[in-house]
């Protein structure tokens, strides 16, 4: 109770501050035209509001990690706050948003219907509000020189004509207008017995249930993808888009109740877990971002760079940027952890929180959370390795830099080194991974041969791509896989259920570090998306168990996650990529090739239009020698094109690098990187094809070395 007093629901301070009607005469007699006054007081209103939430919020997590009361949840959610210039947008977006609602709520006594505020406000005032929060400013006093040579951290610079096309805190691109309930902000499945396209809207939870499930013991592995195929995409993704938890959360990892940050995920009639109907699965919606044209439709924040650029490793911020750095010394190297090492070889260094999730899943080991340049690097083992190889590869790299170059300073060699693991991350997403997702016709109808940097692209991540491309939680296995120098199960612990490993980062220090784990990776198949066995009860059910008063439903929640974000159903998407939308039955059999999957999604949606594009996109079956269907591939392929395509800095670019340089990182694989910063030495060809031990894996010295020659004084 005492929780609830110190940070009241927003809700209530809208009700409590809607106008009284002897407020009348500050308004216009004419409905519809407002004094200006009345906005601006209303802007002072939200950013006193807002203002308070985010320093109550702040406070009362503090007290609770003093206190020793803070639970899970709570560390999580302190992490995953907008910092930074994430914090700056993410306010701004909430002074416009809550202003907005604060003045419908003051208008509403005069309408008698309801309306939209864009309806009533001017142009002027719409300004107004926009300049007044700060959203405005954005993208003012970005100046760009057009001498430098390097990446921005932030992404700006990128498009000298619009620097800030592809930075970091801002928000995504919409391919296709939002659609939400109320047309502005408000998802669809908010209100009871609302309905979409004239039927109900299914609970996620109901659709996971009846579509989703399977037995897990009848999972398909897949004879021609291993699972660091999987991980792979996990790992890009990190690189391409993070969508912050707002500040103004209420209590929803506590309450059932819908507030404005809380959209729960109800629990259906006879779910095979969840007896109680009264509880729910917690769910956060995501930021608000400030928005171009129609400032009243809700968008959401990108606090990534869009740009494939290894903003995983280096980060999106510039404060981030400097911390991750080694400050120590002039050899342009990056920070590694100081009090423990991985069989004499680098760890990622610890954040810097008093306390973190990570310390509650083994109370007695005391290992913090990693920091990287994305705040999710530890969220598994096998995350973690990724971003663990990758800061060994840039140190591995710059110490080869200084050796060739001992003229260069720390700077230099900070910015090549990192210049030439953004190309390899690039070189491997496009060459080797793309190839395997997209299957070979829509690789060639997507993702044609490049042709240069075009200043006209726009490279935002696409806000559907953010849910298009957890098509990855098909491939998932239920367990973290860990494997000896000959590829055979290691230690006590060979094969621990993921539901186990989630913020697990002691299992890396205190368990034999990344090569046990990435050769789990390199030996065993992925999962196989299956139309009657698309995700595991692991993370469909027991989703950060550890860390959460209840397992969550990691398919539920993209499909509540599309609904939060306004996306549009199935048939709109299929109708943007040009492809027969069906409309009965019979014509999403004829789409699915399935008739038990068809009839199941009528049943729950009652029309095609309102599948929820995670649900449709994964449903649908795979594109010969793909692992995504028809529709995943156009929205899959489009947005890699337009991330190639208008990136100026694309390692083929003319000028990024010379044509020795390109030759010799034409070679690169994840393979070779593996060899050169782990104490692996039998690895496969191919990296992502399934590869049995022994047949298929060779000695490192049959891998191609990248040949650093090229990069001898070439650079000055």
């Amino acid at each position: 109770m005492r929780e609830m007093k110190l940070f009241l629901p927003l809700t209530v301070f809208l009700i409590a501050l809607i106008l009284p009607p002897w407020l009348v005469a500050t308004f216009s007699a004419i409905p519809g035209e407002v004094d200006n006054s009345v906005v601006l007081n209303s802007m002072e209103e939200a950013k006193r509001l807002v203002d308070k939430a985010y320093k109550e919020r702040r406070e009362r997590i503090k007290q609770k990690m003093r206190s020793g009361r803070a639970t899970a949840r709570d560390l999580m959610s302190f992490i995953k706050q907008p910092v930074a210039g994430t914090r700056t947008a993410a306010r701004a977006a909430d002074y416009l948003h809550v202003a907005l609602n604060l003045l419908e709520g003051k208008l509403q006594p005069w309408y008698r219907r309801p309306f939209n505020i864009t309806d009533v406000l001017t142009p002027l005032q719409l300004e107004l509000l926009s300049k007044a929060s700060g959203c405005a400013y954005q993208d003012v006093a970005v100046k760009c020189d057009d001498k430098y040579k390097y990446r921005t951290i932030t992404g700006q610079c990128n498009n000298m004509r619009r620097p800030t096309l592809g930075a970091s805190n801002r928000a995504f691109v919409r391919w296709l207008p939002a659609e939400y309930e109320d047309g502005v902000s408000r998802p669809y499945g908010w209100t009871n017995g609302a309905k979409r396209n004239g039927f109900t809207v299914p609970l996620a939870r109901e659709v996971s249930n009846k579509i989703v499930r399977f037995p897990n013991d009848k999972l398909t592995q897949d004879q021609e993808r291993a699972l660091m195929f999987m991980q792979w995409g996990q790992f890009i993704d990190h690189d391409l888009d993070l969508t912050p938890e707002p500040v103004l959360t209420e209590n929803c990892e506590h309450s059932c109740a819908q507030q404005p940050s809380c959209f729960p995920l109800k629990i259906p009639p006879n779910d095979p877990r969840i007896t109680n109907r009264n509880d729910c699965i917690p769910f956060f919606r995501s930021c608000p971002a400030c928005t171009e044209g129609n400032i009243t439709i809700r968008n959401q924040i990108n606090a990534l760079t869009s740009f494939l650029d290894a903003s995983m490793v280096y980060g999106s911020e510039e404060p981030l940027a400097r911390h991750l750095r080694n400050r120590s010394n002039p050899l342009g190297l990056l920070a590694v952890n100081n009090q423990f090492q991985d069989n004499g070889r680098a760890l990622l260094p610890f954040d810097s929180l008093h306390d973190d999730p990570c310390l509650l899943t083994n109370r007695s080991a005391r290992i913090r959370c990693f920091l990287a340049g994305d705040s999710r690097s530890s969220e598994m083992p096998e995350l973690t390795s990724m971003h663990t190889l990758f800061l060994r590869e840039h140190n591995r790299l710059a110490t080869l830099l200084k050796r060739m170059n001992p003229q260069w300073d720390g700077e230099k060699l900070y910015q090549e080194a990192r210049k030439i693991v953004g190309a390899q991350i690039q070189i491997i997403t496009y060459k080797h991974y793309l190839p395997l997702v997209l299957g070979p016709a829509a690789l060639k109808k997507y993702l044609p041969p490049y042709r240069g940097y075009n200043d006209s692209v726009d490279p935002r991540i696409a806000n559907v791509f953010t849910n298009a491309f957890r098509y990855g939680h098909t491939l998932i296995q239920p367990f973290l896989f860990r494997l000896d120098a000959q590829y055979r199960p290691k230690g006590p612990n060979p094969k621990v259920p993921l539901s186990e490993v989630f913020f697990a980062s002691w299992r890396v220090v205190r368990e034999g570090g990344i090569d046990p784990i990435l050769r789990g990776l390199m030996a065993n198949p992925a999962k196989l998306n299956r139309q009657n066995q698309i995700v595991v009860d692991e993370i469909r059910d027991r989703l950060f168990k550890q860390v959460m008063r209840i397992g969550l439903d990691l398919p539920a929640l993209n499909m509540q996650r599309s609904r939060d974000h306004g996306l549009p159903g199935y048939n709109a998407w299929r109708r943007f990529c040009g492809l027969p939308q069906p409309k009965t039955e019979g014509e999403l059999n004829t789409v699915m090739k399935n008739q038990e999957i068809a009839k199941k999604l009528m049943t729950q949606y009652g029309t095609p239009d309102n599948i929820d594009i995670w649900m449709g996109g994964v449903a649908e079956p795979l594109e010969p020698n793909g692992r995504v269907g028809k529709l995943l591939a156009c929205l899959i392929g489009t947005q890699f094109k337009n991330l190639r395509d208008g990136d100026r800095f694309y390692w083929e670019s003319a000028g990024v690098f010379s044509t020795q340089q390109r030759q010799a990182l034409a070679n690169v694989t994840l393979s070779r990187i593996i060899c050169d910063n782990t104490g692996i030495t039998l690895v496969p060809k191919n990296i992502f094809k399934a590869n049995k031990y022994p047949k298929d894996f060779v000695n490192c010295s049959m891998i191609p070395q990248l040949n650093l020659s090229a990069w001898r004084n070439k650079t000055e």
